[in-house]
């Protein structure tokens, strides 16, 4: 058979991950072609056979949900022709949105085909599965957008940030903050179980964070990395507060010696209060022969407030991290934690139709009253439109009213938008160390 450019008919499949009848060790080949399709899109090698089984496990025990779109009938000299032309997958955590815990729909692996563009794959993967999702009941999806035009077009908008930071710990780290409860270098063994303890609870106190799926905990114990095999060069080191009680960790590897200057990279730091993370990094800073750590951490960042000298502190990069989708935005706003009382009428445009409406929303006391509005509008009560997207990127508060405003996707008087930014703006930026 010769190549045609004729475009053929396309099917969609979605399963769970698998493995073979009779084998729980070999995972079905319809779930091995659809992760070789992954790899191909991210450009990553192909899975080595022996971490095929640790990943199919822990998909299935994330309860992802794998979307593959295929052609059949592939010319001779085609790669696999049995793999998906285009790939999807989607799973579910709780979201902490400032009031509460809110599950949200997560999408991931998301790729197709440089040879299928232009075929709508994307578009039909995308809205039928947000379609699929609002049905389901769930009020948000997410995602972290490799590509950041594609996604907002599909209404998503980047609702938390992070930053890259360098520290010079050259002389050890001196720290204004009086020492609070002990850090000790934890038992690899042990934080499998202990770390998402600990994530639990930083969780629930943290305003964008995101529940994780099961590699995270693998990763705290050293039993994972970039690939399901054993981390000989992590450590780990666990904070315990004034009852004894674990409310932080950090994992970290030192890079090779001939890394200049000598580094230390975290790799992980989960902790439930600004205490138990200063506490941790006072514990990084006095690690012998170190000279320079690198991390991940928040936008506003109370550590280099707490040096003796801020300018060991160095950030060297933010990117956008979380980004979200309303699918139902009256549920997301009564899960919605306020810092300030107020009302006002929020009026959401979605080009998809998923969260277009018009809401009355009344907080007094941090809780919000949610009121679907028709044509008609309450008098004396400010008025805002908001594009999707825009939604997304206020809900948390990671990006502020009047600079939305500025860049055109909310719409309103000048005082509307001080109302809007009385709202929505929060003191402390959200921020969410999951990936997925």
């Amino acid at each position: 058979m010769t190549a045609e450019t004729t475009q053929t008919a396309l099917r969609t499949e979605r399963f769970g991950a698998g493995f073979t009848e009779g084998d729980p060790q070999r995972p079905d080949e319809r779930t091995s072609n659809w992760l070789e399709a992954v790899n191909v899109g991210f450009h990553d090698p192909n899975w080595d056979p022996a971490h095929l089984a640790s990943i199919v496990q822990a998909y299935v025990a994330d309860g992802r949900t794998l979307t593959g779109v295929y052609e059949d009938g592939a010319p001779e000299h085609a790669w696999n022709p049995n793999a998906p032309v285009a790939t999807y997958a989607t799973m579910s955590h709780d979201l902490n949105a400032g009031a509460g815990l809110l599950p949200a729909h997560q999408i991931t692996s998301v790729t197709v085909r440089p040879t299928h563009r232009r075929r709508r794959i994307l578009t039909n993967m995308m809205t039928e599965d947000l379609r699929s999702a609002k049905q389901g009941g769930f009020a948000v999806a997410a995602l972290f957008a490799s590509e950041a035009v594609i996604y907002g077009r599909f209404g998503f908008g980047a609702a938390t940030a992070e930053a890259m930071v360098e520290l010079d710990v050259r002389g050890r780290l001196e720290m204004r903050t009086a020492p609070s409860g002990t850090t000790v270098l934890a038992d690899l063994a042990r934080m499998e179980k202990l770390a998402p303890q600990v994530f639990a609870r930083h969780l629930e106190g943290t305003r964008g964070a995101l529940g994780r799926q099961v590699g995270y905990a693998k990763r705290a114990a050293g039993l994972w990395g970039d690939v399901p095999e054993k981390q000989k060069e992590v450590r780990a080191a666990v904070h315990y507060d004034a009852a004894g009680t674990p409310d932080g960790y950090v994992t970290y590897r030192f890079l090779p010696w001939e890394t200049e200057p000598h580094t230390l990279k975290v790799l992980d730091l989960v902790a439930v209060d600004d205490t138990a993370r200063l506490e941790l990094w006072r514990y990084l800073g006095s690690i012998d022969l170190v000279e320079k750590i690198t991390a991940s951490a928040p936008v506003v960042d109370p550590l280099p407030w707490a040096l003796a000298d801020r300018r060991r502190y160095r950030i060297t990069g933010v990117e956008d991290a979380l980004w979200l989708r309303a699918l139902d935005p009256a549920a997301m706003l009564r899960a919605r934690g306020f810092e300030a009382d107020g009302e006002l009428v929020l009026d959401i445009a979605d080009p998809l139709g998923l969260a277009q409406g018009r809401w009355l929303l009344q907080v007094s006391g941090s809780a919000a009253v949610v009121t679907e509005l028709g044509n008609e509008l309450p008098q004396d009560v400010p008025v805002l439109e908001a594009d999707a997207a825009a939604f997304a990127s206020l809900y948390l508060g990671g990006a502020a009213a009047s600079v939305l405003a500025s860049a055109g996707g909310i719409r309103g008087s000048a005082e509307a938008v001080r109302a809007l930014g009385r709202l929505f703006d929060v003191a402390r930026p959200p921020y969410c160390s999951t990936h997925f």
